[in-house]
């Protein structure tokens, strides 16, 4: 698991205001284009001028930049490396926003959320974080024009309105080629004006994935712990739909939603067949998970039956499916043509059972954050 935010020790003790820099290696880039770059030091030589920071990693013992500011990252953030970006703020404290060699960046737009998850990872908060959204507008300036994806994620993005839409048309301006995937709950484009006014934007490659949980509505708004969420939400489906906009489904599988997944996958493939794609996940050991372990947690091993009659109904129909966030060795083979290794590279781990196994390239693994609650007792490594 990789660390992605810690404190900086800094050259002086002036006050400095928050601010994103893309980071640089190019001793020979152009002079004007420095002064909003931090130069990564990390051999010993001479040292070019200019840019608006220096960063040395912890352990380097080498020169440093004579009447310039620079700073000490971290011990754990010597993967850092050209066209990342680093976010600075004034207490000090320094967080990766972005790795140009990572195919699993996304910006955290909000903390706030109209749903209240039973196993949220990212719990909402009611505060004014819209410096989160500013922020967000920033390092899409930064982020290379070359990335493929982007992910946009909260909390809820759609809770700032045109603000959000506004984002979208951003991205579209400055990052033409990169394919962006929105995470939202969907209810606020039960509101045919939003709907409209996000699939005006005509990003050409944009899909927003939206979380249902059950046929059930009760089932569905109990998990999400809100009244009338089901409604809202298969209304903002269609709505996104009508205006031709891309549309994932996607299910968390835990105690809660395991059982009904076979009638979801019916009610899916009935009624909302034009989906775009279903994402079946494993869950995340992490934020409000932890708080109802008793009520969410079951071996996936009890529910490899129900996924894959879930699976059998949705490509039956066409809808294109995939298994996120599971290991390989608790789903049934029939599923394997389905399963993605998924977990994002910054928080993925194997158990020590999983060292052997000759198909550990394939397998998604674990969430570091599930690791130290336990883990199924049917890992078996591939031999």
């Amino acid at each position: 698991m990789l660390k992605l935010s810690g404190t900086a020790i800094h050259s002086d003790s002036r006050e400095r205001i928050r601010e994103l820099l893309t980071v640089s290696t190019d001793s020979g880039l152009p002079a004007p284009l420095r002064s909003k770059k931090a130069f990564l030091i990390q051999a010993l030589g001479d040292i070019p001028k200019g840019f608006r920071q220096y960063l040395v990693f912890d352990k380097y013992r080498g020169p440093m930049p004579t009447n310039a500011t620079y700073s000490r990252l971290p011990e754990g953030f010597e993967y850092i490396e050209d066209r990342d970006v680093l976010s600075f703020g004034s207490n000090g404290e320094v967080r990766t926003v972005f790795r140009a060699a990572s195919p699993h960046n996304a910006i955290l737009l909000t903390e706030q959320c109209n749903n209240y998850c039973l196993m949220c990872s990212q719990p909402p908060k009611v505060v004014d974080d819209s410096w989160l959204l500013r922020d967000a507008e920033q390092l899409i300036r930064l982020i290379p024009v070359s990335t493929k994806s982007l992910g946009i994620t909260g909390g809820e993005p759609t809770l700032y309105g045109e603000g959000f839409v506004n984002l979208i048309r951003l991205a579209k301006n400055w990052l033409p080629q990169t394919a962006l995937h929105v995470l939202s709950n969907g209810r606020l484009f039960a509101d045919a004006a939003f709907a409209d006014s996000y699939a005006e934007v005509s990003h050409p490659s944009l899909m927003v994935g939206i979380p249902v949980y059950s046929a059930d509505p009760t089932r569905h708004d109990y998990v999400v712990q809100a009244k009338f969420a089901f409604d809202e939400t298969i209304r903002g489906i269609l709505n996104l739909k009508q205006r031709g906009q891309r549309v994932e489904i996607r299910v968390v599988l835990h105690k809660q939603t395991y059982e009904g997944l076979p009638q979801l996958a019916e009610f899916i493939a009935r009624n909302l067949l034009f989906v775009d794609h279903v994402a079946l996940m494993g869950l995340e050991m992490t934020g409000f998970t932890r708080a109802n372990i008793p009520a969410l947690l079951i071996d996936p091993i009890e529910y490899r039956n129900q996924l894959s009659a879930a699976v059998r109904t949705l490509t039956q129909v066409g809808i294109r499916t995939s298994i996120y966030n599971l290991p390989l060795c608790l789903v049934n083979p029939d599923v394997e043509p389905y399963y993605v290794r998924s977990i994002s590279d910054w928080k993925n781990e194997y158990a020590v059972e999983c060292q052997p196994c000759s198909r550990k390239n394939e397998c998604g693994g674990f969430f570091s954050s599930g690791i130290q609650f336990g883990y199924s007792k049917s890992i078996r490594p591939f031999l």
